[in-house]
């Protein structure tokens, strides 16, 4: 079964109520045997438009566990944290087996 990722890019504009949501986050993404394949860092347009300040990438064991985790409870109580403080967009694409 191929593995799944959430690509967000987003820009911040609230970084200390953003900082609220990232403290909270790797536990629920963990529990859904999600991990941080990206959490901000460098980065460099190499082709087309830039994305937004911010990249997130993560990795689930399969499309349907990272809908899982998206849907949860736990991360729907957090999300809006996010939501408050950024503005952009969330993608779930399958890997690459």
């Amino acid at each position: 079964m191929p593995k799944a990722l959430i690509i967000v890019q987003l820009d911040v504009h609230d970084m200390d109520t953003y900082k609220t949501y990232t403290a909270q986050t790797p536990g629920v993404v963990e529990s859904f045997g999600g991990r941080f394949v990206v959490r901000g860092g460098r980065w460099e347009t190499i082709e087309g438009d830039p994305p937004r300040s911010r990249v997130v990438v993560l990795e689930f064991p399969s499309f349907d566990r990272a809908k899982e985790f998206y849907n949860s409870p736990e991360y729907q109580k957090i999300l809006p944290i996010r939501l408050g403080a950024s503005t952009g967009s969330a993608y779930l694409v399958e890997a690459a087996e």
